[in-house]
């Protein structure tokens, strides 16, 4: 691949990702996309090798409540609440057809 974006390949992503670009606007962008490719090559020439992998730079640690298993209300009790039941079940409109 060429370091250059042309006109063409603005157009082209402008297509894929469904905007509506002018030629003015693609003349625009072509020298910034190939001057932001560019700092991309710079940072794949760093060397990573003794970096270990950032999974997680936050360092943030789960402040959630333990999920401990408690008694819910019965089935005709939550039933009661359900605007249509069948059978021992929430009936809800069809979404996906007659299946």
């Amino acid at each position: 691949m060429t370091n250059k974006i042309d006109t063409n390949m603005v157009k082209h992503v402008a297509h894929l990702v469904r905007i509506g670009i002018s030629e003015e606007e693609a003349q625009k962008f072509s020298p910034q996309f190939s001057s932001i490719i560019e700092y991309f090559k710079m940072l794949n020439e760093v060397d990573t090798e003794n970096v270990p992998p950032a999974s997680d730079i936050t360092n943030n640690t789960n402040v959630l409540r333990e999920d401990v298993a408690k008694p819910s209300m019965s089935r005709e009790e939550f039933l009661k609440n359900a605007p249509q039941s069948e059978r021992g079940y929430v009936k809800v409109p069809t979404v996906l057809g007659d299946e």
